[in-house]
């Protein structure tokens, strides 16, 4: 028989696709490395990324860097100049701002203080009046049962607690002041119904002391807008304001705020459009701005 020919034709290389075959059932170091060890590897080759600077886009077609914000609290938002030029705006727009609770004595202003809590400075001004004509002084107070002082306060709500309160004031009052209202605030922080705002009001407006900040409300909104404040305790806004307001302003500036608050920064929709601090104030619920 004549010799086989040999193949003269070249071998095939593997390609990709064999090379896959031949290698299939056996498992690679990078699949039998466990989830941990693979986001290890992957992180460890993985280039940094350099964080993009914020831009904004200009009407020439060109991109600016957009400066970062500045921090409110106690930060930058509490510079002596920005404070110095909130307070100055304020006083010019508010001149004869003055708490808005009608009394005559500082006794009277302690009883609408305790009524106004959860209840309009309106309201409190149309009880007030013939509760005082009915009771005129701490003793009349003090003599009457809680029962009869709800008759007069149920249109201010929760009635039962404030009569309870005043009734308990005015018996201290008059059992350990003599009739007549303290003027420090640890004596009136004694008193049923006076907590540290209360206490506040009475000292500022009736003894003209200036021991604290008001907190309401308003004061307590106002502030976090204008970033003087990260709190929304009132006991630790009071400590913020007091550590960057200067004492001489501390009675006046919850007056001014309050006004403030009633009038332009209200709660819901502030009327950004008119307010005199608009272009000093970046609360992120503004409706309209400047800056």
């Amino acid at each position: 028989m004549p010799a086989a020919k040999k193949s003269t034709k070249p071998a095939k290389k593997a390609t990709p696709k064999t090379a896959g075959k031949r290698t299939r059932g056996k498992t690679s170091a990078k699949a039998s490395a466990g989830p941990a060890a693979q986001r290890a590897a992957k992180k460890a080759v993985s280039p940094k990324r350099n964080p993009q600077k914020p831009v904004r886009q200009l009407k020439n077609g060109s991109r600016q860097a957009v400066a970062p914000k500045q921090a409110t609290g106690n930060g930058a938002g509490t510079a002596p100049k920005r404070i110095a030029a909130l307070l100055d705006r304020l006083q010019k727009a508010y001149p004869n701002a003055e708490c808005a609770l009608w009394h005559r004595t500082p006794w009277e202003l302690l009883v609408a203080t305790i009524l106004s809590a959860q209840c309009t400075d309106a309201r409190v001004n149309m009880v007030t009046p013939k509760l005082f004509e009915a009771f005129p002084t701490p003793k009349a107070f003090a003599d009457a049962t809680p029962a009869a002082i709800e008759e007069h306060v149920k249109s201010t709500g929760f009635y039962r607690n404030k009569a309870k309160s005043i009734h308990g004031a005015a018996k201290r009052v008059v059992e350990v002041y003599g009739g007549k209202l303290p003027e420090t605030m640890d004596e009136l922080l004694t008193l049923p119904g006076a907590a540290r705002k209360t206490a506040n009001v009475v000292l500022g407006v009736a003894f003209k002391k200036a021991e604290g900040v008001v907190v309401d409300t308003h004061v307590l909104r106002i502030s976090q807008r204008l970033g003087l404040t990260e709190s929304s305790d009132p006991k630790k806004v009071e400590q913020d304001l007091m550590r960057i307001l200067p004492r001489d302003r501390w009675i006046q500036f919850s007056h001014e705020i309050i006004q403030h608050g009633r009038q332009v920064c209200v709660a819901r929709k502030p009327k950004c459009e008119s307010c005199t601090l608009e272009n000093l104030c970046h609360a992120k619920d503004k409706t309209w701005s400047s800056v």
